[in-house]
């Protein structure tokens, strides 16, 4: 999804907020709702990774600390020429990973101990260029952006349902509709973007195999392990490699299935795969288990 499409659904949701206020306030309403969605706009722009971070209790690890997951990242990021991003680890018993920031250059990326315990190495290395093609596409920051705009949007409608507008039918239907049009645009852009950021893990690891493996892995205890970070913010979902909880009509995410086909798509040559070449031992048993990962900090 290019720039301008990308813009385009960011003020479709600042727009449905606007329309919120003015079903509840009208031309006074709708300007205060502008104002509102601005300063939200330009708060996440410089908190995005902060608020996430923290929302997660995430703990930053270092050389010294985790030296073989943040080694992981240090190779993977310079092989996608990005500046080396803060890592973290999540302790979380769901098999999960997610990457926030501004830009390239003020980014982070996360794992969840569950996610380090279960997979293999080469499981965890296309898991984090996953995450590390979302910071190259510049996706982290829109995808903050427009998690916390529909989130804000749910609340206002929320907010107006104890305080029906005068407006009548207009304005009831207003705050019936806004919550469900903010959610469809929020899934037009995550969906897009994961295919993209699978993609480009196939390009930076040179290992589209392994990530299909753990897709198919992490997705089916994922929806078996509760997540309380998703329970309490289900704006949230769209940050994770793989949703949590989620049917799959209202899933933020394409289905699992499809993205497993188009990486062994990548694997054997076909579209997408950009010109890189895959690994001969990528092309085999895609059923084959693994013992859990030595990255386990549990261990």
């Amino acid at each position: 999804m290019n720039f301008m499409k990308t813009t385009m659904l960011l003020a479709a949701l600042t727009a449905l907020f606007m329309v919120m206020g003015y079903s509840l306030g009208g031309s006074s309403g709708a300007i205060i709702a502008l104002v509102v969605a601005a300063g939200m706009n330009l708060f996440t722009y410089w908190n995005a990774d902060k608020i996430v971070l923290k929302m997660h209790k995430a703990v930053e690890v270092d050389a010294s600390s985790h030296p073989e997951f943040y080694n992981m990242v240090k190779n993977l990021a310079q092989r996608a020429q990005l500046p080396m991003p803060k890592v973290y680890i999540v302790d979380q018993p769901q098999p999960n990973a997610f990457a926030t920031g501004r830009d390239p250059e003020h980014s982070a990326v996360a794992a969840t101990t569950g996610l380090l315990a279960m997979l293999s190495h080469d499981e965890i290395e296309g898991v984090m260029a996953h995450e590390l093609g979302h910071v190259k596409n510049r996706d982290t920051l829109i995808m903050t952006m427009v998690a916390t705009i529909a989130g804000a949007v749910s609340m206002l409608a929320n907010f107006g349902m104890f305080f029906r507008s005068n407006r009548g039918i207009a304005g009831i239907m207003a705050v019936l509709i806004a919550p469900f049009a903010a959610m469809i645009v929020q899934m037009a852009i995550s969906r897009t973007r994961e295919f993209g950021a699978d993609a480009a893990a196939a390009q930076i690891s040179g290992k589209p195999l392994s990530l299909a493996s753990a897709l198919g892995k992490i997705s089916g205890e994922a929806a078996r392990i509760p997540n309380p970070v998703a329970e309490r913010n289900p704006a949230a979902a769209q940050l994770y490699i793989v949703p949590a909880g989620v049917r799959q009509m209202f899933s933020t995410h394409p289905a699992t299935e499809d993205r497993i086909a188009a990486l062994e798509q990548i694997a054997r040559g076909g579209g997408g795969s950009g010109g890189w070449s895959t690994r001969p031992d990528e092309l085999g048993d895609m059923s084959r288990l693994r013992k859990p990962s030595a990255l386990d900090p549990t261990r």
